[in-house]
């Protein structure tokens, strides 16, 4: 039987959700945990798409593949009692067996958030603690730059090589509480640091050291180099995968 398994976890503590020898993962602990469920037998999950080392995630998703006879419920049930407290799941759900939790996604939620005030120790692990004032209203302007179907090399790392870097934002947006300021991100898919890039530069405006209108002809340039450096991972959420 077929499992879509939506789950959460915070990733301070993980070395990212992919499975690497000699380091914590999410995907490590999900899968001995389905192994003991599943009879002894090897379990592997296939998730939506990986996040990095210190990335936390509120939707995740993932299938899997059981062979014991377990309703949703007692699957959940079981998975959250074994499972470490920085992982728990939210939902489980029988799939057809040819759903596929990575190929059949359509869109990913994305979020981003920075303290822009007096630092927080409490929150350092969960917010970017950025700690110096912005000017949003020059952010949230040029966030809109990001909107439509876009090559976006010069926001993606230049070892990554692949076939296309085209990808489609549905919905940037920035918002603010108090001294929290949310980037949200909706789109087709992202690649590797593509979201903490995007944010990078946005601080770098909101901090009126690029200008406001810079984003087209750094998209247009293609060029790892034309962009700014990758910020940090704590602040950044998979928020939900929508299919």
């Amino acid at each position: 039987m077929r499992y879509l398994i939506t789950f959460s976890y915070d990733g301070t503590n993980f070395h990212g959700l992919e499975r690497q020898v000699g380091y914590r993962t999410v995907q490590e602990e999900m899968e001995n945990v389905l192994k003991y469920i599943n009879n002894d037998l090897n379990t592997k999950i296939v998730a939506s798409g990986r996040t990095d080392k210190g990335v936390h995630a509120l939707g995740q998703t993932c299938h899997v593949d059981i062979q014991v006879d377990i309703t949703e419920y007692k699957l959940k049930r079981a998975m959250n009692s074994l499972l470490p407290p920085d992982i728990h799941v939210i939902s489980t759900k029988i799939v057809p067996d040819n759903f596929h939790a990575r190929y059949m996604v359509l869109e990913k939620i994305y979020e981003y958030k920075l303290n822009m005030g007096e630092y927080n120790p409490c929150a350092r692990n969960h917010i970017y603690q950025f700690n110096k004032k912005l000017n949003v209203s020059l952010m949230q302007e040029a966030i809109k730059d990001f909107l439509g179907v876009h090559d976006f090399r010069s926001f993606t790392p230049s070892k990554d090589k692949r076939n296309s870097y085209v990808r489609e934002i549905k919905e940037a947006s920035i918002k603010v509480d108090g001294d929290i300021v949310t980037f949200k991100f909706r789109g087709t898919g992202f690649i590797k640091y593509q979201i903490r890039n995007m944010v990078g530069l946005l601080l770098q405006i909101g901090l009126m050291k690029k200008d406001v209108n810079c984003i087209p002809e750094i998209l247009e340039k293609k060029d790892r180099r034309a962009g700014y450096k990758t910020i940090h991972p704590e602040g950044l959420y998979l928020v939900k995968v929508i299919y």
